[in-house]
């Protein structure tokens, strides 16, 4: 199932991985950089985010579980430090292991990856995809709702840090023309870069839109400055799909935050437990192979793999094995005990079915799990080159790391998400 990729001939040809004009900003700095020569853009950039309001308001956004159920779980707040973390180490494994980072002027930049981390759902609404939607229907006339767009919306517009010209007013009105002076965080173009998740412009209108529902991308307003954010970046005109090598990273750092904390806080809550993951509802599983289907198909359109329900109980299996080795001791208890094999194999069971619920409830062992699926999945990264921009190069899990993501995460998704309690309360958030 492994996808192979080769490096392309010009690849030693490249461009620098980053120059000048990736520190642009739309605004001027109230305060000249070159008086803190020891502080890079990057690190003012981070600086800016960790103090604004709409980082702090993470914090009463929910994660799985809404706040107020217990001190453990996780809301968005704490889900985008996880997420920075992760990131960030992604970032400097690639700049020491992979060939497409080892010359100096081609290393990742961490700081630029764990900014694209910490304010990857800062446009993320209350209430889930039911709050994504009501907002979307409200602003039908006005370009819609979408938690990207509006991530960098908050960035670099509605944040009210600086103005992209510090003598005028905020904003003036003459007759029907409204002008907006607003920068925002005024962050530099190559972190804007970096959460730019997908490459499209929406539509002002909903109805002069392809598809129906909620728009991944970015608001019409800010087309100018997209464009202006891919000159920065490349330094010249590119008609391509345009995703950064930092963005990548968030993206599949995200992925993997998502699919092993989230689980740990359903253990932790006690609504599922490894053991109980494979007695699911049938109707859950064919939810998951279809959604994981769909997104083999978008993201490894080189790779021929489809997934079956077999599969998916096979990787779960595979990623818990070690709850199905019952230790020596029982073992060989086991094998001396003077009863029938029926009930040899029915102590087995009940022996798996503790180890499967201890885990759930002992600190220890969940972290430990948790832990070891993160380096698991992190062990699972290649890098797919871009022959003409190393701006572009990209970060993706292999094939059978994806699937493994995939299940981890769909079935947290379709069982915990999309029950009928959680739905109750994301529908109350809708109204």
């Amino acid at each position: 199932m492994r996808g192979q990729t080769s490096k392309p001939k010009n690849t030693n040809n490249l461009v620098p991985l980053y120059s000048v004009a990736d520190g642009s900003r739309e605004g001027h700095l109230k305060k000249d950089g070159s008086a803190e020569p020891f502080r890079s853009g990057w690190r003012r950039d981070i600086a800016r985010l960790i103090h604004c309001p709409a980082f702090r308001r993470l914090q009463g956004k929910t994660q799985v579980f809404p706040e107020g159920d217990s001190d453990f779980f996780r809301n968005r707040l704490t889900h985008s430090l996880e997420v920075a973390q992760i990131a960030k180490s992604f970032a400097i494994r690639l700049n020491s292991t992979s060939e497409y980072f080892q010359p100096e002027d081609q290393k990742i930049i961490p700081e630029i990856v764990e900014f694209a981390a910490l304010a990857h759902d800062l446009g993320h609404p209350p209430f889930g995809h039911n709050g994504e939607d009501a907002l979307d229907g409200e602003m039908a006339d006005y370009g819609g709702f979408e938690g990207n767009a509006q991530t960098l919306h908050i960035l670099t517009r509605l944040e009210k840090k600086e103005l992209l010209d510090f003598s005028e007013p905020r904003v003036k009105s003459t007759g029907n023309v409204f002008s907006d002076n607003r920068a925002g965080l005024n962050i530099t173009h190559r972190g804007l870069a970096a959460v730019l998740k997908y490459d499209n412009c929406i539509a002002r209108r909903k109805g002069e839109r392809s598809n129906a529902g909620v728009q991944k991308g970015y608001y019409y307003e800010q087309k100018e400055l997209v464009s202006k954010i891919k000159k920065s970046v490349l330094g010249s005109v590119y008609g391509g799909e345009f995703k950064t090598i930092e963005c990548s990273i968030m993206d599949i750092s995200d992925d993997i935050a998502y699919s092993t904390y989230d689980m740990e806080d359903c253990f932790k809550a006690g609504i599922l437990d490894p053991l109980s993951i494979f007695s699911l509802d049938g109707a859950i599983y064919k939810k998951v192979v279809g959604t994981i289907n769909k997104r083999i198909k978008k993201y490894y359109q080189d790779i021929n793999v489809v997934v079956d329900e077999t599969k998916v109980q096979s990787v779960l299996f595979g990623l818990f094995s070690e709850l199905f080795a019952i230790d020596e001791q029982e073992s060989a208890f086991l094998a001396k005990a003077r009863i029938s094999r029926e009930s040899k194999k029915q102590q087995s069971v009940l022996a798996v079915d503790r180890l499967s619920k201890r885990l759930a409830r002992d600190g220890y062992d969940r972290t430990a799990l948790t832990s070891q699926l993160v380096q698991r999945f992190m062990d699972g990264v290649e890098i797919i080159p871009h022959e003409k921009f190393s701006q572009l190069h990209r970060a993706r899990l292999k094939i059978d790391t994806f699937v493994e993501v995939e299940c981890l995460k769909n079935i947290t998704y379709e069982y915990v998400i999309m029950s009928p309690s959680m739905q109750t309360i994301e529908h109350r958030g809708k109204d």
